[in-house]
């Protein structure tokens, strides 16, 4: 049978199927395409293994590191790798846009490369259906958790959007830790015409009260950007809902409004560390913080959020973080700091490395600096404006 006929075949099929039948689903291409298996493996939580989706009743395949394995390569990379011999295998990155989801591997005992067309489109049919039926079952939730999620991370992840997201004009990448028991670091973004939003939000507290109150924040950050409130008077609106149902609480927040047609750039910044402007692969400058105190305290202050405007050149990004980051403390008491920060960030892009990627490395150098023990949640937020 024709592969693309096929193709059109899974797409078609798999939709009315659950979770568990589409590694089965996906083997039966396999000979439509000229190989021999095919194996879909999901990215864990921490971004250290792959996990394969394997059929039920099959013997389970072991996850593969992403450091050290070609799989890995793929994964970090975005870029199709191959291994020639006597069965020759494809490893494809499974992607939503630059979201990462995974790999797709191809074994064939004709030459890997022929597959490549036609390996490109199976991988972006699976993540397609991988990205529509996550929803209607837990069966990638539960192969993504190498260790039990606490219930405080559990309500924050059911809420965030995808960790990255580009339309072109714009790019948006977060990274969130310690991801099975993270509590009030909270992010949200969307693109609505030219106007990208971005808010990351950091609540008070730890655990489950964090969590309860970074979902306060998210909530009525999204009922007031959908209701079309401008910068400031969302600011207000997210400050009056958690004073009014969650009296002396608060959160730091940034709130960002990106006109991607003209790289006009607005901010709120709520009682939170500033964000760093960057251009050409260097620290610009801090932007201006705070202009406004943490939301659910407004109420001290007569003046209220001030939205303070920026202008970005092209290829101009944003790096939005949470104290965490900076504060984590090594044994011996050393802060992670800004400086490392930047170096990290700047190194990573002058690597050429995706920005997704970039961001996964950063996470393991603030893990390491802590001997993979954070006392504090950390996350950060990557947005760059690419017009051209």
């Amino acid at each position: 049978m024709e592969p693309f006929a096929e193709l059109r075949r899974l797409l078609a099929d798999v939709p009315c199927a659950g979770l568990d039948d589409l590694p089965r689903s996906v083997m039966a291409v396999a000979p439509a395409l000229g190989a021999t298996e095919i194996v879909v493996y999901v990215i864990d939580y921490n971004q250290t293994f792959l996990v394969p989706l394997d059929e039920p009743g099959v013997p389970r395949r072991r996850p593969l590191p992403v450091e050290g394995s070609l799989a890995g390569r793929a994964f970090t990379a975005g870029r199709t790798h191959r291994r020639a011999g006597r069965v020759g295998r494809l490893w494809v990155p499974l992607v939503d846009g630059c979201h990462r989801l995974g790999v797709l591997e191809i074994a064939t005992t004709g030459a890997p490369g022929e597959l490549r067309d036609v390996a490109d489109e199976l991988a972006a049919v699976v993540a397609q259906l991988l990205i529509s039926r996550r929803a209607y079952g837990d069966k990638i939730e539960r192969i993504r958790r190498r260790e039990p999620m606490q219930l405080a991370a559990e309500i924050v992840w059911s809420q965030l959007p995808p960790l990255s997201f580009t339309a072109g004009r714009a790019m948006v990448t977060g990274i969130l830790e310690p991801c099975y028991d993270i509590g009030g670091d909270v992010f949200d973004y969307a693109l609505n015409g030219d106007l990208l939003s971005v808010a990351l939000f950091d609540a008070v507290g730890h655990g489950t009260e964090a969590s309860l109150l970074a979902t306060l924040c998210l909530s009525a950050y999204r009922n007031a950007r959908r209701c079309g409130l401008d910068l400031r008077d969302t600011a207000r609106s997210v400050d009056k809902l958690i004073h009014a149902h969650r009296p002396g609480t608060f959160a730091s927040a940034v709130l960002a409004e990106l006109d991607c047609a003209t790289g006009a750039l607005g901010l709120v910044v709520a009682g939170h560390p500033a964000p760093l402007l960057l251009r050409g692969g260097r620290l610009v400058r801090e932007l201006p913080a705070p202009t406004a105190l943490p939301l659910g305290l407004n109420y001290l202050s007569a003046d209220g959020p001030r939205v303070v405007e920026e202008m970005l050149h092209p290829g101009d990004q944003l790096l939005l973080y949470t104290d965490g980051v900076i504060e984590a403390r090594s044994e011996t008491g050393e802060m992670f700091g800004i400086d490392r920060l930047v170096d990290l960030v700047t190194r990573a892009l002058a690597d050429g490395l995706p920005t997704p990627e970039s961001m996964r490395r950063l996470v393991g150098a603030i893990l390491r600096h802590q001997n993979d023990r954070l006392q504090d949640d950390a996350t950060a937020l990557f947005v760059e404006w690419t017009p051209d």
